[in-house]
């Protein structure tokens, strides 16, 4: 068991990572013009029909009738106009961008001894791989309109907290992560673990990971 640093080969490859982050600031773009162009028409439209002009101070119309108040100084005149509502709709392709630029740009995970750490878009999470419950599943990813991948998992539940992380086994165009990575999962798993009781299921797993890093092509 060492206590270098391994970093996983998982999240997308460089073209689709390229791709996805040019679509991400695309969203980001179309939805920042989307929130800014009511604000800028509302200007526009002040001064095309003459609102834009210096309004007075209260002192200067504190004795004229209600009716023949500005519009600008009427009840209700400070808060926005409804032009400018229309731009929230831009929001959520703001939000939805920048999502996408930092799960591409952000997604990585590494092993730091027996410390298994996965990063996302909005945070990283750490499990302690030799004290977690750890299990397999699979993830489905849709390749084109019909085809669907499933790519096995690692499971890791910190049995204090229930933090829970998961790591493809698959990295990005490779049949499986590449042999020393699950030799490194494999030890981790298994590091300071009895062969029996709960645990016991922890070194099949850790088997498992061996024999795909003994058999890379799955022969």
């Amino acid at each position: 068991m060492t206590n270098e640093r391994v970093r996983l080969s998982i999240g997308a490859a460089a073209g689709p990572r390229a791709v996805a982050a040019v679509v991400g600031v695309l969203f980001t773009a179309v939805g920042a013009a989307f929130v800014l162009l009511p604000v800028v028409a509302d200007g526009l439209l002040r001064r095309v029909t003459g609102f834009g002009d210096p309004v007075p101070s209260y002192d200067d119309v504190r004795d004229l009738p209600p009716e023949l108040l500005p519009p600008d100084l009427h009840d209700g005149a400070t808060s926005a106009a409804p032009l400018r509502y229309a731009g929230l709709c831009g929001l959520p392709f703001v939000l939805l961008g920048l999502y996408l630029v930092l799960r591409v740009l952000r997604t990585a995970a590494w092993l730091d001894g027996t410390r298994a750490s996965v990063r996302g878009a909005l945070g990283t999470r750490t499990v302690d791989l030799a004290t977690a419950e750890v299990r397999g599943g699979a993830v489905a990813h849709r390749i084109g309109d019909d085809a669907v991948v499933r790519v096995p998992t690692l499971i890791a539940r910190d049995r204090d907290s229930g933090r829970r992380v998961t790591i493809p086994l698959q990295g990005p165009g490779l049949g499986s992560l590449p042999p020393a990575e699950l030799r490194a999962l494999a030890d981790a798993i298994a590091a300071g673990r009895p062969n029996q009781g709960r645990d016991a299921d922890a070194h099949a797993l850790a088997g498992r990971l061996r024999g795909m890093a003994a058999h890379p092509l799955g022969l």
